[in-house]
C-alpha cells in the first residue's frame, strides 16, 4: 500500500535530523491506522541477546514483521516511541535507527528504569498508516 503521509516540518530542523525525525505526520483521510504494540529484541523461539544492538535490531526486525502481516511497509510509520534502560544507549539507537529506518516519523525517545524482564534493553512502539 502506498505511503500518502505527510512530513510536516514547519521548525527550522538541524540536517541531520530531517531524514529521521518530522515535528509532525499527517494523516489523509481514508487510511488504515495501525497501532502496533512494543516491539522487543527476543526471537520467536525466545532467546534474547545480550547487547543493546543486537536487541535492538532484532525489535526493529520484529516491527518490520508485523508491519508486512499488515500489508504495510516500514514508510507508513508515522510514530514512534523507543523504550530503553539506559541513557548511555541512545548513541546506538540514533546510529543503528538511522541505518535501518529511512523513515521520518514523529518520534519519542523515553528512558525507562525497566521493562518487562530485567534482560530487556529496549522496546519500540509504532504508529502506522497507509492508504486503503
Amino acid at each position: 500500500m502506498p505511503d500518502r503521509n505527510i512530513r510536516h516540518n514547519a521548525l527550522a530542523v538541524a540536517p541531520s535530523f530531517e531524514t529521521i525525525y518530522s515535528h509532525a505526520v499527517e494523516i489523509p483521510a481514508n487510511s488504515r491506522v495501525l497501532h502496533v504494540s512494543g516491539q522487543i529484541g527476543r526471537t520467536p523461539e525466545g532467546d534474547i541477546p545480550a547487547s543493546f544492538n543486537a536487541q535492538f535490531r532484532l525489535a526493529i526486525a520484529n516491527l518490520k514483521q508485523v508491519l508486512d502481516g499488515a500489508g504495510m511497509t516500514m514508510s507508513a510509520i508515522v510514530k514512534l516511541t523507543f523504550f530503553v534502560t539506559k541513557a548511555a544507549d541512545l548513541r546506538a539507537l540514533g546510529a543503528i535507527r538511522r541505518e535501518l529506518l529511512s523513515v521520518a516519523p514523529a518520534v519519542t525517545t523515553l528512558v525507562v528504569a525497566g521493562l518487562a524482564a530485567p534482560e530487556f534493553l529496549v522496546e519500540v512502539e509504532a504508529i502506522a498508516a497507509a492508504a486503503q
